[in-house]
């Protein structure tokens, strides 16, 4: 079996929006994510030119999946917790070299091992 592509999405929202993103994520494949706390640095004129008030308390969601569900993911975030939000969210995404421990529902362990 060909080795998988796999995407790190980052989506970065107002402190209480995780739970939304991850629904939203999830709805569109994804299996699951871990959420950080965090904290904004922006400044004021960062908050004049973009026309929004920053919150400084941060969630991030991180979420690894399977790169086919990228754009589907990426689209759903910007709908439900996009900067036109009250989630205020960016989204953003990484391309993923290696993971271990990971079993996603198509695969099975048999497979994974293959792989390696």
């Amino acid at each position: 079996m060909k080795k998988q592509e796999l995407q790190a999405i980052f989506c970065i929202v107002n402190a209480g929006f995780s739970d939304a993103a991850m629904e939203a994520a999830k709805r569109m494949g994804a299996q699951g994510g871990t959420v950080l706390h965090a904290r904004g640095t922006a400044n004021t004129e960062a908050e004049k030119r973009f026309r929004v008030a920053v919150s400084p308390e941060k969630e991030i969601v991180l979420i690894l999946i399977p790169g086919k569900l990228k754009e589907d993911i990426l689209h759903a975030l910007y709908r439900e917790v996009g900067p036109n939000t009250p989630g205020q969210g960016i989204a953003f995404s990484l391309p993923v070299d290696r993971a271990v421990g990971l079993t996603f529902a198509e695969e099975s362990p048999e497979e994974t091992e293959k792989e390696e």
